[in-house]
Parts: structure tokens; sequence; C-alpha cells
């Protein structure tokens, strides 16, 4: 059997298209390689067969690729869903889109399966970035899910020191610390057809470097599409940046959340703070048997309330920490509700993204562990400070996903409206 020509140098320019991203720029320069070996007469045979064999296999794969993408639905109930084809004109059209959207719009989980729609992820992938560990691994799952595939195949995701992926993987959630290492090896993220870069209100350190980062290869990517999201954005601000990029804003799915303030007479009692927990779950226990979500500054004071909750043998409740440390095993244990009610006990890692199931109360200790550059030490540190008005406003929207909630923040209303609207940036 006669074996195929391979094709010429003309051929694999025109037909760059065919392969995936990140083999374009590597066969392009070997191109150029051998067009300048070629001017001074040179032998480049070595380099034509590294460039044919290149472009077949990645031919082959974006091939293969391209056969595997799936159907992709949505959840009729989200707000995202009912502006899908807005959203999509807006990711056409320009090279940045901020998307600004409540808590309970979609985005999060929608906004890969629009790229996907689109025509994106089978040249390159569709990277989507989170700001912790736990909610990168929840949001695949969640999409996964919506997909109905296996995750690790046309989902995956990418952790440190955890990673579910294959060569089929379209959509990769990865932590916004993840991206920023792979700068190192892929300097224009040419593996990537579109970034998602989530929850940027937290702004910081790595998101503020990787959207200062996605504005400097702008110019040289401009086959890249840039997304930014969060709940609680400034968007002209970041609209700015990115030279007016066009900004949508998408109103949230949330129910009605009753606030109510039971400020503490000493605050800065650790001692207090769990106490004022345990008889705000008191009450809550004598008339209502739903699942709570209470925020903490850190740790220590997590294994300190739960201590005193376990001490009260509340009937028929488990009571579950959850903050970065914790193995995922046992940090998906909140994602498995059982019989049993949950009392969650959390930093604020359960702010933004991630949604624990049933939550139908909020104690809100109105504090958080907040990474501050100290001046005069010289060091980083993690002070316990006041969160901001965007960050009460998101824990007391947790427990308005799934029903009418109830928010007891455990500082005064004056105290709240005292506070910086945004938290302040690290950088």
């Amino acid at each position: 059997m006669p074996q195929a020509k391979a094709p010429a140098l003309s051929e694999i320019s025109r037909q760059l298209e065919e392969c995936m991203y990140a083999d374009r720029y590597r066969l392009m320069r070997t191109i150029r390689k051998i067009e300048q070996r070629r001017q001074h007469d040179k032998s480049s045979d070595h380099l034509q067969e590294k460039a044919v064999r290149l472009f077949e296999q990645s031919r082959a794969r974006r091939q293969k690729r391209a056969q595997s993408v799936l159907p992709v639905h949505y959840p009729a109930s989200l707000p995202v869903s009912e502006r899908r084809t807005e959203i999509q004109k807006l990711i056409r059209d320009h090279q940045v889109v901020i998307v600004c959207g409540e808590t309970g719009s979609g985005k999060t989980t929608q906004l890969p399966k629009i790229c996907l729609e689109l025509g994106y992820g089978v040249s390159g992938m569709i990277g989507h970035t989170q700001p912790r560990r736990i909610a990168a691994r929840a949001v695949s799952n969640r999409i996964a899910e919506e997909m109905s595939c296996e995750l690790g195949q046309q989902v995956g995701y990418k952790v440190r020191f955890d990673e579910q992926m294959t060569d089929n993987t379209m959509v990769k959630l990865m932590t916004d610390g993840i991206l920023l290492t792979e700068i190192r090896s892929d300097r224009y993220l040419n593996q990537y057809e579109v970034i998602i870069v989530d929850e940027a209100h937290e702004r910081s350190l790595n998101i503020d470097f990787l959207i200062g980062y996605l504005k400097h290869i702008q110019p040289r990517r401009r086959d890249l599409k840039i997304i930014i999201t969060s709940a609680t954005i400034d968007p002209k601000r970041f609209s700015r940046h990115f030279s007016d990029a066009p900004v949508l804003e998408v109103s949230g799915r949330t129910w009605p959340v009753d606030i109510q303030y039971r400020p503490m007479v000493e605050q800065e009692e650790d001692q207090d703070v769990v106490s004022a927990i345990v008889n705000t779950v008191d009450e809550i226990s004598r008339i209502d048997h739903g699942d709570i979500l209470i925020f903490l500054s850190g740790e220590r004071e997590i294994r300190e309330t739960a201590n005193a909750l376990n001490r009260q043998k509340l009937r028929l409740t488990e009571v579950l920490p959850l903050y970065g440390r914790l193995s995922a095993s046992e940090q998906n244990r909140i994602f498995r509700p059982g019989s049993k009610r949950h009392i969650v006990l959390s930093t604020n890692i359960a702010e933004t993204s991630l949604t624990v199931p049933r939550i139908r109360y909020v104690i809100d200790a109105g504090r958080a562990r907040i990474s501050r550059y100290s001046h005069r030490l010289k060091i980083q540190q993690l002070p316990i400070e006041r969160i901001s008005q965007a960050s009460a406003d998101q824990r007391a929207g947790r427990c308005g996903r799934v029903s009418a909630g109830v928010c007891f923040r455990l500082y005064a209303e004056d105290d709240y409206r005292s506070r910086p609207v945004y938290t302040q940036p690290e950088i």
C-alpha cells in the first residue's frame, strides 16, 4: 500500500487552524527556521520532518477532541441561561468581557458551557480560575454532572497536589495560583482559547497579578478570549483596565434573606463569640431543624466552636468544619447531606463560588483572616479584621440559595454601615 504523501510547508502554513493552539506557534517557529536555513543553502530535512510530524500529530489530536464535544444544556431557572445569546454575542465580538453576576445567577457554572457552545475548547482549553482548591473541585464536579460526562474527561481540574485531566479535557478548573505557575513554561498561555477569572472582587495578590499579566499579553494573543467575573465587583474599574471592555450585569436567583443583628457586648473576646454562636444555634433549634452555616475567622475558632456545639448534644445534628487545610475527603463531607442536620463551621472559604447545600441559616461573626503585607516587619501577615459590606452581603446570600433564609450578624447595624464597601486589595 503506497504511503501517504507528507504535506509541504506551504500546505502546513495554510492548515495551521486545524492544529492545537499550543502547536501552531511551535510550527510557525520551525517553518521560519527552515526558510532561514534554505536562504543560506543549509540542510533542513530534519527540521522539515519534525514540522510534518508535529503537524500531523496536532491535527489528529484536534480532530479527536472535536469528535468528543458533548451537547450543552442549560438549567432554565438560572438568569445566566436566559441571557446566554447576549453573552455569546459579547464574547464573539470582544476580546475581553466583564460579567457582573449576583449570587445565584449561575455565572460560575454556565459561562464555560456558553464558551463550549461557541466552539471554544477544541483547539485550546477553556481555563477557569477559582480562588480556592475546594471551589475548583466543586465547580468542576458540578459542570461535569450537568454535561453528563465523567470528571476528568471533557471537564477536569488541577489544583495543588491533585489533578483530574486527560487529553480530551476542554474545560479546566484550577486555582489562580496554578495558572500563574503555568506562565513559567507557557509564557503566552498558548494552551488556552479562553481564560475565565472568577471571583475577581477578592482582589488577592494572585488575582491582581493574573489580571495584570492578561492585560500584558492581550496584544500578543488577539485570539485569546478573557472573561472577568464576580458577584460584588466594581465593574467600571475592571472595564477601564481592559480599555473600556463591555460590562454585562446579570441579576441573581436568590430567595429573600431576613437580616437580624445580634451585637455582642465584648466582640474582642473569642469566648464571647463562641457563646453568642451557641446561643443563636439554640434559638434556631427551638423553632427549626434547618442546616446552619457559621462564618468564623480561622481554624482555632472553628475548633473551639465545634467543641462547644458538640457539648450541647444537639439532636440529629452533625457539626462539620470547613477550611483550606482540610483534606479533600473531609471537605467533601459538606456536599453529602444525609438525614442529619448539618452545622457547617467555615472560614471565608464558603463566601463565594462554593454553594453549601440545604443552608437555611447563616451566623456571621463579622471577621476574617485577611492577607496583609507589613511594611514595618517586611513580611506577609494574616491579621483578623472586620469584613467589608460586600463580604457580609455575600455571606448573607449563602442562605438564600434554596429557600428563604435568615442571617444572624453578631454585630450592630451601625457597625455594618461603618465598614468599607469593598474588601481592600492586597496589592
